[in-house]
């Protein structure tokens, strides 16, 4: 399969944050990345976010809580930074521990500093009919930019979503749909989407020739090495178009991150 080059298409899209923040010539945007417990994972990301973050001109602030963090606590500290007018923009660092909703901590967070674009109301605006004032999810916009790269439109194709997650899937669904895909089963997609995190259990078999692949699962296999969702070797000389893992989607996350912190500063500053 022709990989699709995740780290190119990031840095492309950090060169614009970078440039059009350097034209402000002054005012920078205010980021908040509130990360909770001591996961190895979620360190990894915040910490590549909090480090590229500056590079392209945006302050960050990171707020690293106990694991033991209340409830109660957390939503203080959300409410703190809605208030904050130095903060444009907030992203709480998922998953969370097991004490804490996720429903309810998300849903906090201001929706025009929203910049993962899940809480309630970001959804109903991005998915209501003019579409114009959501947010769109990082994910959602890497998924679109992927596509954008290879010239691939999704007018009248076939779209498989693997993931656990029905906020996820089904919110991702009807925004393809919006975009003239038709959902489909996995034997019969000119797209898959997958979001599972079980290495490698997406194999060449399973799919038609000429598919695209956006992998998003992530994982470690049985050797300790970082893998996707979909089995690269058995894909090898499958035709079609495949995100690597690393090296895809997670580069773009962080990018389309940026790109919404510089939308949500420049909606507040009123800056077209």
């Amino acid at each position: 399969m022709n990989l699709i080059d995740g780290r190119a298409l990031a840095e492309k899209i950090k060169d614009k944050v970078a440039l059009e923040i350097h034209s402000f010539k002054g005012p920078r945007p205010g980021l908040a990345i509130i990360l909770i417990g001591e996961r190895s994972d979620s360190q990894l990301y915040v910490s590549l976010k909090e480090k590229q973050a500056k590079t392209v001109g945006i302050d960050t602030h990171v707020y690293r809580c106990a694991k033991s963090t209340s409830q109660e606590e957390l939503l203080k500290m959300i409410d703190f930074l809605n208030a904050d007018k130095t903060i444009n923009a907030i992203l709480v660092q998922l998953p969370l521990p097991e004490q804490l909703q996720t429903d309810l901590i998300v849903n906090r967070i201001d929706p025009n500093k929203d910049i993962d674009g899940f809480t309630k109301e970001n959804l109903h605006r991005l998915l209501d009919e003019s579409g114009a004032s959501g947010m769109m999810p990082p994910l959602y916009g890497v998924i679109f930019s992927m596509l954008e790269s290879i010239n691939y439109s999704l007018t009248d194709k076939q779209v498989a979503i693997i993931g656990n997650s029905d906020i996820f899937g089904k919110n991702l669904e009807e925004v393809l749909k919006r975009q003239g895909a038709t959902i489909s089963e996995l034997k019969n997609a000119d797209i898959i989407v997958t979001a599972v995190g079980k290495a490698n259990s997406l194999t060449a078999d399973m799919i038609k020739d000429n598919a695209v692949i956006i992998d998003i699962g992530i994982t470690q296999n049985v050797a300790g090495k970082v893998c996707g969702d979909v089995d690269a070797l058995s894909m090898k000389n499958k035709p079609g178009y495949l995100t690597p893992v690393p090296g895809g989607v997670g580069p773009m996350t962080i990018a389309m991150a940026f790109w919404n912190t510089l939308a949500t500063f420049k909606k507040q500053k009123n800056i077209k």
